[in-house]
């Protein structure tokens, strides 16, 4: 909100904050990673950017799956096509929460003690409290002086220090990490993903990411009557399952790095193909025996909610959603932590997602699951930003939020909050006990069922604005699943 208030535009405002997150939820996100992010200004077209890892140069995958870092330079793309202020101004925030401290949150003290936590802080004393024994707790002062320096270079040298400069021969000693691989990095600026679903026109991350996914899970949905269905009813629930068994489908036949093979963008967000699919699964007695568990991507046991999501609109309309991630929490099993900051584990992804059009190459990228979304009226302007963690679940978190609000007229707060679930290899993964009419429906379906709680971060955390722009109110919607908030300015719209 001060880059906002202080002359600067919304993606002015998305990279300060992105840095700043990246200091705060360490676990998530940060320099040592990548991300995504969709710009929709009003009157315009909207912009694409995938700054997310890439495989060196050499073709190979270290143990710990570390990518080449596209964050910084993802922010530098964004900052020169957009940005109203001085890059050293933006990343100036995160210098000071790093080198003054911040109070540890309830979630990061979570995330310290959870999964990969606890290996990943032991060797890191700025985590550490009692001579360097115990991880710090809630509440408790975060201090990163050494992240302090690495951003304090990067402001001050610019960000192409992160690839030729004192940050790379850091850089360089990271197994599947060298200087050229880092000097040749480019961030990837195309057309989003867009699709019609009931009165809007769905925006969303291009290939490798899956906003193909979402738009087709959503144009079957409607095709296949959701919006006739009462929200979380057995029927809903089924409708909007299956049509996630056909976007999963999807992934696993067709998505890939648009740089390295074909991807059918056109066909998979086509209305009336989608309808075609509908009709198969509404004419079936078993719809998994058509889209079943042989074709979907990843089937497997859900795994938590990691990347961090940013959503801003400023006065003037314009809307950015963004999402940032090292991927796994704390970079996986394997974390490594270099100048303060954590490496990414993004090339994993291609072993997780082991299909034909999903294999590792010198400078591609891996199908993953972010998915920034921005939502357009009839008249092409940006009404709804959206968001969340939640890695494979994303897209079914995304379209359980859109079908009620788009197609069901439900309040964006409302929407934000309802119960999440989730279909996976035959089990439906949920936040609350199944009602008794949802059971039975399970069990018809043969459908396992298992119930999760907000402390395994499985369902994300939705990062929505909405825009009203006949009366010029913003409004949002806070997700209590992970820490999460939202500001409107007394002196915006």
């Amino acid at each position: 909100m001060s880059v906002l208030e202080g002359g600067g535009n919304a993606v002015d405002a998305a990279i300060a904050t992105a840095f700043a997150v990246s200091v705060v939820e360490p676990f998530a996100s940060g320099i040592g990673g990548g991300g995504s992010a969709v710009v929709a200004p009003t009157g315009g077209e909207p912009l694409n950017y995938d700054y997310r890892e890439v495989v060196a140069q050499d073709g190979t995958i270290p143990e710990s799956g570390a990518g080449i870092p596209g964050f910084v330079a993802g922010m530098a793309a964004l900052h020169e096509d957009h940005g109203r202020l001085d890059w050293a101004q933006l990343v100036q925030p995160a210098i000071d929460l790093a080198a003054d401290g911040f109070p540890i949150s309830d979630f990061l003290a979570l995330r310290m003690r959870s999964d990969y936590g606890p290996a990943a802080v032991s060797d890191q004393r700025q985590f550490n409290g009692l001579g360097g024994i115990f991880p710090l707790g809630a509440g408790d002062e975060l201090v990163q002086e050494e992240l302090a320096e690495t951003l304090t270079v990067l402001a001050e040298d610019g960000p192409q220090s992160f690839y030729t400069g004192s940050v790379a021969d850091r850089l360089d000693d990271v197994d599947g990490i060298d200087l050229a691989s880092l000097a040749t990095y480019d961030v990837v600026r195309s057309e989003p993903v867009r699709g019609r679903v009931g009165d809007y026109e769905i925006v969303s991350a291009a290939p490798a990411l899956p906003g193909v996914a979402l738009v087709q899970m959503l144009q079957v949905a409607e095709a296949m009557g959701i919006a006739g269905t009462e929200p979380g009813s057995a029927d809903y629930v089924e409708t909007l399952s299956n049509s996630w068994l056909v976007a999963d489908g999807s992934v696993a036949q067709h998505l890939g790095d648009p740089a390295f093979v074909d991807v059918p963008v056109d066909e998979l967000t086509d209305q009336a193909q989608n309808a075609d699919l509908a009709d198969d699964i509404t004419t079936s007695a078993a719809s998994a025996e058509v889209f079943g568990s042989d074709n979907v991507a990843g089937a497997a046991d859900l795994v938590p909610g990691n990347t961090t999501h940013i959503t801003v609109v400023d006065a003037s309309g314009l809307m950015v959603s963004m999402t940032n991630t090292i991927t796994s929490f704390w970079g996986g099993s394997e974390a490594q932590a270099v100048g303060g900051f954590f490496l990414n584990n993004q090339l994993s992804r291609f072993a997780a997602l082991d299909t034909p059009q999903n294999q590792p190459a010198p400078g591609r990228r891996s199908v993953s699951w972010a998915t920034p979304t921005v939502v357009l009226d009839e008249q092409g302007r940006p009404v709804l930003g959206l968001g969340t963690p939640g890695g494979h679940q994303i897209p079914t978190i995304l379209a359980n939020v859109l079908t009620r609000w788009a197609l069901h007229d439900q309040p964006l707060e409302d929407a934000v909050a309802a119960p999440r679930f989730h279909l996976q290899d035959g089990k439906l993964t949920l936040e609350e006990r199944p009602s008794p009419e949802l059971a039975e429906r399970l069990d018809d379906l043969g459908w396992a069922s298992e119930v999760v709680t907000v402390e395994e971060a499985v369902f994300g955390s939705v990062q929505a604005l909405e825009v009203d722009h006949d009366t010029g109110e913003i409004s949002g919607a806070e997700d209590n699943r992970r820490e999460a908030t939202f500001t409107v300015s007394v002196a915006g719209r």
